[in-house]
């Protein structure tokens, strides 16, 4: 397995944490830090770290509990609880309702007795809430247009796609206003007085139900028929309708219920009431989930494996369970409560929790691509980097907050802790668990993303707005750094419950490492600090090291990044930059003077050649302006009269051969049009007349 490069680094820093953390012992006032009474010196096993001798015993003991107490769980979840009626009950209730017409008289005096009871303002009471019904039935729609015209204006405020949501809001706020109201003004009157009637506490208990039944309806009814998720929009308003039937009967049924509890009817019919309602909800709500098409087609499509795999088996056993889920319903109401919701917890309320953690997600991440694609259009460095912490961070939170609460709810989570609970370290006189360890291991996590997301924010945010200078932004984020990891590696001590005084360990095989072959990494760890601190060389700054010439993109403990023109990455040793000399073309002025040799033809005029070569250099937007170029002669060659331009660049944006070349291509063509020769090589052979023919043998 390959670490990445940030995981790297982030384990050299452990090293150097524990180093400093050891240091600041002695100054930090702290019980963590605190000093133990002296007492009889430790042994070497108390001051050491091995394995846990009997690792494999505690293993098999905590196994063993577990596997007993899984055991008894299991075996109480089938226990049954009474349902309160049998046929006594029913007899009962087919009795009552023969002599109903015969008790009629009765009700009417006791409705009367009741009304005489109420006064004036009891009367007042229900004629408001016969108003507030009458409200809901009529006068709801026209409230609803009337604020509809009310937000019309403040409509360019708000952003067009976050609009049709802030409507749906309000509608849904308008259709629950009147019960809402009630309600509230019923706890505000139940506050003030100490009058307990029976119809009194029915009352607020039925307005109750009624505004949740309003919002649950309204709620359904904006994101199921309003267009406001793409995924509702085919099969919305057939799932709203019998999701509204469901919250109807729901709210009948409970108000029937708390009608006859308050009616005093026997415990067994209150019980039978109870059951019937429930077995008919259940029922109601096999027909809700029978449309299969329609509910799969609400689960909206995204682009995660385990997601995407999730849909497809759930479509795949649907129908499964669906009737498994109505059975366990038939189920709770006849007793077995208990098992009916560890089950459903462990699969519906699992399912619930992955999806909407996925959804959510989805929805975040979104947000951030999106911003994070403007602020990259911009090239602004800083809020990428940003967003890539933020994006971290939000995985990191999504996986362990998601992993943590569908383990509680499976009801694993302390069957994991006690079944990883054994030891299997022993450090400082203490055995450390991989529980322990494990916990230790995601807090420091999220100690590094928080610094992470901390400190590209104070780039992005607080730095250019407070004007602090780019080199001593990366000092300060460097130090902001240093010092969370090392507040990280002390929590996670204090989570394994050590002592500063088992990494004493540590410092002495450190010690010890430093005196036999580490003097190379101290020195360049030495010198990173110093350079990152002492400001002479800055992330940004353009530097010459030998004939290396680029941009400082990281400052490490080891090393610093170099990355050149042409995307190369150099990792040189902070130890160089102290020993050997660097030009830093950043340090007060990047700007550097470039020597451009040109060669004419001997017949051009001087004055001339010096002119065009001053205009064609003053003709470039990469030479800059801060001197004007310089034309010096500076000899006769062989062939040519030799000039020397003298122009100045920004080495951080313009590249030497780059500006050597743009200022020949112009000077080139502005001499020829000029008619000036720029004169190659050549040699004149001269041959002699006149010379000796060989003497002439003679014939004797």
């Amino acid at each position: 397995m390959i670490l990445k490069p940030q995981l790297q680094t982030k384990l050299r820093y452990v090293g150097l944490i524990l180093l400093v953390a050891i240091l600041l012992t002695p100054v930090l006032p702290s019980p963590l830090f605190a000093q133990e009474p002296q007492g009889p010196p430790e042994d070497a096993a108390t001051s050491s770290i091995s394995l846990a001798d009997d690792m494999g015993t505690a293993v098999r003991r905590e196994m063993t509990r577990v596997s007993e107490q899984f055991q008894q769980k299991a075996l109480s979840l089938f226990e049954r609880t009474p349902i309160g009626w049998d046929t006594d009950t029913l007899d009962y209730l087919y009795q009552w309702a023969l002599s109903l017409p015969l008790r009629l008289p009765e009700f009417m005096a006791h409705i009367l007795e009741q009304g005489r009871m109420l006064g004036v303002v009891g009367s007042l009471l229900v004629l408001t809430l016969l108003g507030a019904i009458f409200y809901t039935l009529f006068g709801q729609k026209r409230v609803m247009a009337k604020v509809e015209a009310a937000i019309q204006p403040y409509r360019s405020f708000l952003p067009e796609t976050a609009y049709p949501y802030v409507l749906s809001l309000l509608r849904t706020g308008v259709g629950a206003l009147i019960p809402l109201l009630l309600l509230g003004a019923f706890s505000l009157i139940n506050a003030f007085i100490t009058y307990h009637a029976t119809w009194f506490l029915l009352t607020g208990r039925l307005l109750g139900v009624w505004a949740l039944s309003a919002l649950a309806i309204y709620v359904f009814h904006e994101s199921l028929t309003k267009g406001l998720f793409s995924s509702a929009e085919q099969y919305g308003p057939t799932i709203y309708k019998r999701a509204r039937l469901v919250v109807f009967y729901i709210a009948g049924g409970t108000a029937i219920y708390w009608g006859a509890e308050a009616g005093d009817f026997p415990p067994d019919v209150l019980a039978f009431l109870k059951f019937a309602i429930t077995l008919s909800v259940v029922v109601l709500l096999l027909l809700l989930f029978y449309n299969k098409t329609a509910l799969m087609s609400l689960f909206p499509e995204l682009p995660y494996p385990f997601y995407e795999r999730f849909i497809r088996n759930l479509d795949r056993y649907y129908s499964p369970v669906m009737y498994a889920t109505f059975i366990t319903g038939v189920m709770w109401c006849f007793g077995y409560q208990r098992l009916c919701s560890a089950i459903w917890t462990k699969t519906w309320a699992v399912a619930g929790v992955f999806v909407g953690f996925f959804i959510v997600y989805h929805f975040v991440l979104g947000k951030l691509n999106k911003w994070a694609s403007e602020k990259a259009a911009s090239q602004n460095e800083d809020a990428v980097l940003f967003f890539k912490s933020l994006k971290l961070l939000l995985l990191y939170v999504t996986i362990t907050s998601g992993v943590i609460i569908i383990l509680d709810l499976l009801g694993a989570m302390n069957s994991i802790e006690r079944a990883f609970s054994f030891p299997i370290l022993a450090a400082g006189g203490k055995e450390l668990s991989f529980w322990v360890i494990l916990k230790a291991v995601l807090v420091f996590l999220a100690f590094s993303f928080g610094s992470g997301l901390l400190r590209s924010y104070l780039g992005y945010k607080v730095y250019p707005t407070i004007g602090v200078d780019t080199g001593l932004a990366y000092a300060m984020n460097t130090f902001i750094r240093y010092l969370i990891l090392c507040v990280a590696g002390l929590s996670a001590l204090r989570i394994l419950g050590l002592s500063l005084k088992v990494l004493m360990i540590f410092a002495g095989a450190a010690g010890i490492g430093v005196g036999l072959g580490l003097q190379s990494l101290t020195s360049n760890i030495i010198s990173g600090l110093t350079l990152v601190f002492g400001q002479k060389i800055r992330r940004g700054d353009w530097l010459q090291v030998g004939d290396t010439i680029g941009v400082v993109t990281d400052i490490y403990l080891r090393a610093t990044k170099l990355k050149t023109r042409d995307d190369i990455e150099y990792l040189i040793p902070n130890s160089d930059f102290i020993s050997s000399t660097v030009v830093n073309y950043s340090l007060s002025s990047p700007n550097i003077r470039l020597a451009i040799d040109v060669g004419v033809s001997y017949d051009a005029d001087p004055r001339e050649v010096e002119r065009i070569l001053v205009a064609s250099a003053s003709r470039h937007p990469e030479i800059s302006r801060i001197r004007k170029p310089e034309v010096r002669f500076v000899g006769y060659g062989d062939n040519s009269i030799n000039f020397q331009v003298l122009v100045w660049i920004d080495v951080r944006s313009t590249a030497r051969r780059m500006a050597r070349s743009l200022f020949y291509y112009t000077a080139f063509e502005a001499l020829k049009t000029e008619g000036i020769e720029i004169p190659f090589p050549q040699r004149d052979l001269h041959i002699r007349s006149g010379l000796v023919p060989a003497a002439t043998p003679s014939i004797t």
